[in-house]
């Protein structure tokens, strides 16, 4: 059957109740509670969000589907090119209580461009997931990245590398030289249709992404929510959460194609810790759990065969 952007619509509206459901399930207490909106400019979304949960103290499960006038500044800045452009997408952050449970993005997202007479002259999917420990478990980060790489393999043996390494070269905080926010995950954008790859192929590989969230990230999450915490630990996951503030702030896309085109701020901002810390140069001890995740973070691994 033919792709349509409704198909699409219908599809990222579910996943946001089957994720939402899923994480409500395994905090056990919070819930999440929506924000729906509109856009003055054209669209709206709804923006979920969870907080001071017993296992999650800040998330969010936001779609949109948001369209409007392309912008000079839309053309000078993210290059899009057009009359007029159509977007929608989940995207979510979740942040946990506990330091041994790691934070946790994702987002997959559909955009397309118009000519004056309102023909698609351009579109793409995008998206992708990655995980954010403040400790390193192995365990955690092989059954992380295996999840990400079954899904895609039934679609080409070669994508999984090329995006794991995509997702290694994005999530950096390049103005430290090379710091990962986290250990990675899978990254792509810019994904059209090709005489190879149809709109339903692509679809069909956003769909298998989409929907293995969950089995990539709950049981992590329930293997380490009850593990004992120290303040030393807290201290550390904020330090670490610093640098995740630095990136969205300074060097993601999403946030400034959001701002950039009039996006409602509290949405686009939700994806920011509840907590942080800005220590001057601080450097973990070395030969500790802390100095083990930064090694990881500057050296990116293989974590599957």
């Amino acid at each position: 059957m033919r792709f349509t952007k409704e198909k699409w619509i219908n599809y990222i509206q579910e996943l946001q109740d089957k994720i939402c459901a899923g994480l409500e399930q395994e905090d056990g207490m919070a819930t999440f509670q929506e924000d729906a909106w509109e856009r003055a400019e054209g669209g709206g979304g709804k923006t979920r969000v969870i907080s001071n949960g017993a296992v999650f103290e800040k998330g969010g499960v936001n779609t949109s589907v948001v369209f409007g006038e392309v912008s000079p500044v839309m053309q000078q800045q993210l290059g899009v090119a057009g009359k007029k452009w159509f977007a929608c997408g989940l995207s979510m952050v979740i942040h946990p209580q506990n330091p041994w449970v790691p934070t946790t993005h994702a987002n997959w997202r559909y955009f397309e461009v118009y000519d004056e007479q309102d023909q698609v002259i351009d579109c793409w999917f995008g998206g992708g997931a990655d995980l954010t420990p403040y400790y390193l478990i192995e365990e955690d980060a092989r059954h992380f990245h295996q999840t990400l790489k079954n899904a895609m393999e039934p679609f080409g043996a070669d994508l999984y590398p090329q995006y794991k390494k995509a997702c290694d070269k994005y999530f950096n905080n390049a103005h430290r030289g090379f710091e990962m926010r986290g250990i990675g995950g899978v990254f792509y954008d810019h994904l059209k249709p090709t005489s190879e790859r149809s709109l339903e192929d692509l679809f069909a590989f956003q769909q298998a992404n989409g929907n293995c969230f969950l089995e990539a990230y709950l049981p992590i999450v329930t293997r380490n929510k009850n593990h004992e915490v120290s303040p030393e630990n807290r201290y550390w996951q904020e330090i670490r959460r610093g640098r995740y503030v630095e990136f969205n702030l300074i060097h993601d896309r999403g946030t400034t194609f959001g701002l950039k085109s009039n996006g409602r701020t509290e949405s686009i901002l939700m994806s920011l810790p509840p907590t942080v810390r800005f220590d001057y140069n601080y450097q973990p001890e070395p030969g500790t759990e802390e100095a083990r995740l930064l090694d990881a973070c500057k050296h990116p691994k293989n974590w599957v065969a």
